[in-house]
């Protein structure tokens, strides 16, 4: 994984020498690049490590301050916008979604909420697939980002998307519904580490729900919405 960050109180090659030393003294780190009249440095992880963690590290070799910069578009910057505003496309989505699943057991004779969850996640996993796959190689830099599978084996993030196409169409169909559910479980429940650890490095980068086409930001939001999911999973392998 490369990282790219903005290092600020280098002032000679020596600081530049012991900023190097001081990153490349974590073994997660394979290399580091710094170009000293810019103060960007070009960090090679083989294992992600916080900005806070380097932070701390600098902080007892001088005057350093580490940030870290866009990443191919996938790295956010702070913008003072309200939670509506800032969620809108994915409470909009979500909202047709669980909206469309009520509708289709109307007249609600014998009203299901089992069948409701069944038809919800059939949305939701096709739904998400498809703004997944209008960027594909968008979508899987930014996922690689934060998932603890695609940031070691980068091809799952070009699976990835087609994985939940293939969930939504079993839960259209009620295709074994006990496979269908177990793999839910597994995806998301492995999905949710790397989103959880996202949030608690307060690292902030773009979630990758909605692919590359919404610039959304990782947050609990993003725990909530997996862990919901697994949860309807569970729920409709238990009854």
């Amino acid at each position: 994984m490369n990282h790219t960050y903005n290092i600020e109180g280098m002032t000679c090659e020596d600081c530049k020498a012991k900023v190097t030393r001081t990153l490349e003294g974590f073994p997660e780190i394979d290399r580091v690049d710094i170009n000293l009249s810019t103060g960007k440095a070009r960090v090679t992880m083989n294992k992600h490590i916080s900005t806070s963690a380097l932070q701390s590290e600098l902080t007892g070799k001088g005057n350093y301050t580490i940030t870290e910069e866009v990443h191919q578009g996938h790295v956010r910057h702070e913008e003072n916008k309200s939670f509506i505003v800032t969620y809108k496309p994915l409470l909009m989505i979500v909202g047709f979604i669980a909206g469309t699943s009520l509708l289709v057991q109307y007249p609600y004779k014998e009203f299901s909420g089992i069948l409701w969850m069944r038809h919800f996640m059939a949305g939701f996993f096709i739904v998400f697939s498809f703004f997944k796959l209008l960027n594909l190689r968008g979508f899987v830099d930014s996922y690689r980002m934060y998932d603890i599978v695609a940031e070691r084996w980068k091809s799952w993030g070009y699976i990835y998307p087609f994985v939940e196409l293939a969930l939504g169409m079993a839960y259209l169909v009620s295709w074994n519904p006990w496979v269908t559910n177990i793999t839910t479980v597994i995806v998301l429940g492995i999905s949710t580490i790397g989103v959880v650890k996202s949030n608690l490095d307060k690292r902030k980068i773009q979630c990758a729900c909605l692919g590359d086409v919404f610039d959304l930001p990782m947050s609990k939001v993003t725990i909530i919405e997996d862990v919901s999911m697994v949860m309807m999973a569970a729920l409709m392998l238990a009854v």
